[in-house]
C-alpha cells in the first residue's frame, strides 16, 4: 500500500437521511456523530454513493469541511448501484460519472480510496479497470478498492489491470465476522498471497454479536429484513460462546468480536458502521484489546461452516431507492 491504513474505519451508511432508511441519522445529527468521531482519532472514513442517495457523502464532505480535516483523514467511497435516476454497473461511463458525482457531493479534489461495490458480469473487465486507471491518472482518485468480490473475480480484474499497466485493486472489502466467516475458504487465502488489505464490513453481523444473548432492538434491527437471511436464527453456539467468554473474561461482547477480527491474517482496518458514540468508542477501545489465547479458541471452534451468500442488499436495499432530491 502505498497509503497507510488505520486500524479502525467509521461506516458512513448511518448517516444522511432518515427518509432514505427510518435508522439513518439526518444531517445535523450525522454532522455531530463524525466530527466526535474525529476528534476521537477516526481518520478513516467509508461511505458509497448510494447511501441516503448521495447524502451520506454530502455530510461528509461538509463535516470535513467545516473541521478543515481533509489534509488529515482518508475518504473512501463507493459506486455501482445507482443514485436516483443514475446508471448502474461498471461501465466506463458509470466509472467517470459516478467518480465525477461523488467528488461533487463530498466537495473535495480527490478521493482517497475509491472502491466499486459490487462485480459486473455484463462490462467488460478491460473496460472497467482502463476507465479506473484513467481517473487515477487524472487525479480524482489515488487509490482503488473492490468490495463483494468472489476471489476468482477479483483475480481476473487485479491480473487484467496488471497485464497492462493500470492500477491494481489495493483493498478489498469483504463480509466478514465471527458469525460468517465463509470468505476464509478463498477470499482471504488469495488477499493473504497478493498482499491485499482485507477491510471486513458488517463486524458485528447487524448488531448479534454486540448483544448475544439479548434479542435485538434498535431501530435498524426493528427493520432489517435479511438479518435471519445472512446469520440464521437468532440463536447460534457462536453467540452462545461469544456471550460466555466476554462474561468470564469481562470483556464487551462487541469488543471483544471486534478484536478477534484483528487476530485474523489479512485482516487491517473493520468497518465499522455507527450511529452512536458509544459505538465509536468501543471500536476504538477493542483496537488496543489483546483477547487471551483461550478465549480465541474457544470463538474459533464454536463456528459451523455455512452456505455462501452474497450482499443480500443487492435487491432489496439499494437498487430499489426512495426519491430525494439529490442537490440537497
Amino acid at each position: 500500500m502505498a497509503f497507510s491504513l488505520p486500524r479502525v474505519a467509521l461506516g458512513c451508511m448511518g448517516f444522511g437521511s432518515s427518509r432514505w432508511r427510518s435508522w439513518v441519522l439526518d444531517e445535523r445529527e450525522s454532522i455531530e456523530i463524525l466530527a466526535r468521531a474525529l476528534e476521537l482519532g477516526i481518520t478513516f472514513f467509508d461511505t458509497a454513493n448510494v447511501y441516503s442517495t448521495g447524502r451520506s457523502e454530502r455530510v461528509l464532505g461538509r463535516m470535513l469541511h467545516r473541521a478543515a480535516a481533509r489534509e488529515r483523514v482518508i475518504v473512501a467511497t463507493k459506486f455501482y448501484f445507482p443514485v436516483g435516476e443514475g446508471e448502474m454497473g461498471l461501465s466506463a461511463g458509470n466509472v467517470k460519472a459516478s467518480c465525477e458525482a461523488s467528488l461533487r457531493r463530498l466537495n473535495i479534489e480527490t478521493i482517497d480510496l475509491l472502491q466499486i461495490h459490487l462485480y459486473d458480469e455484463a462490462t467488460p473487465v478491460e473496460e472497467t479497470m482502463e476507465a479506473l486507471a484513467r481517473l487515477v491518472h487524472e487525479g480524482k482518485v489515488r487509490h482503488l478498492g473492490a468490495s463483494n468480490l468472489r476471489a476468482w473475480q477479483l483475480a481476473k480484474m487485479n491480473f487484467t489491470a496488471r497485464a497492462n499497466g493500470w492500477p491494481e485493486f489495493e483493498t478489498v472489502q469483504a463480509h466478514y465476522n465471527l458469525l460468517y466467516r465463509e470468505e476464509e475458504r478463498d477470499l482471504l487465502p488469495f488477499c493473504i498471497d497478493q498482499g491485499i488489505p482485507v477491510l471486513p464490513w458488517s463486524p458485528l453481523a447487524r448488531g448479534r454479536l454486540a448483544r448475544p444473548r439479548a434479542p435485538l432492538s434498535t431501530p435498524r434491527a426493528k427493520v432489517d429484513d435479511v438479518a435471519d437471511q445472512m446469520y440464521g436464527a437468532p440463536r447460534d453456539e457462536v453467540l452462545d460462546v461469544l456471550a460466555e467468554v466476554s462474561d468470564e473474561y469481562g470483556i464487551k461482547p462487541s469488543c471483544a468480536a471486534l478484536a478477534w477480527l484483528w487476530t485474523r491474517p489479512g485482516v487491517t482496518t473493520p468497518i465499522v458502521g455507527a450511529t452512536r458514540l458509544e459505538h465509536i468508542e468501543d471500536a476504538l477501545a477493542a483496537a488496543e484489546m489483546p483477547l487471551p489465547d483461550a478465549m480465541l479458541s474457544r470463538l474459533n471452534e464454536a463456528y459451523s461452516t455455512r452456505p455462501y451468500i452474497g450482499l443480500p442488499e443487492t435487491a432489496t436495499n439499494q437498487t430499489v431507492l426512495e426519491s430525494i432530491d439529490s442537490r440537497q
